[in-house]
């Protein structure tokens, strides 16, 4: 009896200390981590939005980059992690909405054991081809794809699930060749290797602006402001047909609301500020600003929608 009194009062003593420490949130560096290697869109995005986080909170954020197995080594990482907060993964669509869909036995379940903060970013898709390529236009590509199948690079799953729904929507079966990175897509796409390359339109800005590649069309609501003549899929005659690769925070889902909430709060004044909407346009995104709600929202319809991809095009998990 006396031991369970001393239990009690230990619990009692601890209550506030542990409150205490929350409501002071954070007390320590906060460790960004990142699925991706050192110098990508996804480390560059983190490390702006962490010296954002930094100023707003007062306490220095770092970032880890633990890239690996379509993101499965950073988000294990995060779930090792201590619940407190000072833990944050940089997830983008493959690690918690791709994975999900493609492969079997993932050792997380990304909304049971993650919660999110806020949405981040999000990057069009487009699909390019050598300049010299005879295809000018998606009707182009639906033409030609119906007389052969085009080979299309791709070096994601979410990428090859933005083909297999293109295939669904035009009627053209594609021969989607996979790859580890972007480079190697534009190289073999501008070397007459590839057809057709689905890229990030952020990762190809550059090569499209040299001229070493041509952009057929991007994925958007509506056109990027960076390539005004590049149309849209959806006003090329699919108009259900809009895809975006994206960025959001989260944290291990037993991490106390309150701390949650600081995280979540500080991540909405860095994203409604001057210095953010002038970095996304610098890096020819454009923000995501969901709150923590809002991201739950829409990475719940977003891991619908891979199924159904998945589904239609008789992908299945591996």
């Amino acid at each position: 009896m006396k031991l369970a009194k001393i239990a009690l009062l230990g619990l009692m003593v601890l209550a506030p200390l542990t409150y205490a420490q929350t409501k002071n949130f954070p007390t320590k560096t906060v460790t960004i981590i990142v699925p991706f290697t050192a110098g990508s869109g996804s480390d560059t995005s983190a490390r702006f939005f962490g010296e954002q986080l930094a100023k707003i909170l007062n306490q220095s954020f770092i970032v880890e980059n633990r890239p690996g197995a379509s993101g499965i080594v950073a988000v294990t990482a995060v779930k090792n992690a201590p619940a407190d907060g000072h833990t944050v993964l940089l997830a983008s669509n493959s690690p918690i909405a791709v994975n999900p869909v493609t492969i079997k036995d993932l050792p997380y379940d990304p909304l049971k054991d993650l919660k999110p903060i806020s949405g981040v970013s999000r990057g069009m898709n487009a699909l390019v081809v050598a300049p010299g390529s005879p295809i000018k236009t998606i009707a182009d590509l639906v033409v030609q794809g119906k007389e052969k199948k085009l080979s299309v690079g791709t070096y994601a799953d979410g990428y090859r699930l933005a083909l297999e729904w293109l295939s669904s929507q035009t009627g053209v079966k594609f021969m989607n060749v996979p790859y580890k990175g972007g480079a190697p897509v534009f190289t073999d796409v501008m070397g007459g290797h590839l057809d057709v390359g689905m890229v990030d339109l952020g990762g190809a800005a550059t090569t499209l602006k040299s001229g070493k590649l041509r952009a057929l069309a991007v994925s958007g609501e509506a056109r990027h402001p960076d390539f005004p003549d590049v149309p849209t899929v959806k006003e090329s005659g699919y108009p259900e047909y809009v895809n975006y690769s994206w960025t959001s925070f989260y944290v291990r889902s037993e991490t106390p609301d309150d701390v949650t909430k600081t995280l979540a709060d500080a991540m909405q004044k860095a994203l409604h500020s001057d210095a953010a909407k002038n970095f996304v346009k610098k890096t020819g995104g454009e923000l995501m600003p969901y709150t923590a709600e809002g991201m739950r929202e829409y990475q719940n319809v977003e891991i619908a929608r891979f199924r159904g991809i998945a589904d239609s095009a008789g992908i299945k998990a591996q």
